[in-house]
């Protein structure tokens, strides 16, 4: 795996990083969601 990245690949770890930091702020926010009212009603 020593051939540098494709254009392609970089946009992909691009769209992976920016979908788990958006995961992570929804995940914070429904944590702080639940923490001040009643759980979550999933």
């Amino acid at each position: 795996m020593s051939k540098s990245p494709t254009p392609a690949d970089l946009e992909r770890e691009r769209r992976l990083a920016e979908a788990l930091r958006e995961n992570l702020r929804k995940r914070k926010a429904q944590s702080r969601e639940a923490r001040t009212e009643n759980p979550p009603k999933d």
